[in-house]
């Protein structure tokens, strides 16, 4: 016959779980900032690249963006 857990051992068991669960949240939020942040430097990256190439290219904004637009 399995053995009764005590209420105070259920509620020690359910603090440390939500103890885990905060601290699991914690890393996750400070990982989500920190892919957020490299995303932006890779943005910032490609669009610096594009700029390099449009002023290499010795082309008019327009004919640029008549190439880049759908």
């Amino acid at each position: 016959m399995a053995r009764k857990r005590s209420t105070e051992t259920i509620d020690a068991e359910i603090a440390k779980v939500m103890a885990d669960m905060s601290k699991l949240q914690n890393r996750y939020d400070k990982l989500a900032d920190k892919l957020k942040d490299l995303q932006e430097q890779k943005r910032r990256r490609e669009a610096d690249a594009i700029m390099d190439a449009y002023l290499k290219s010795g082309k008019s904004l327009e004919e640029v963006m008549t190439f880049l637009k759908p």
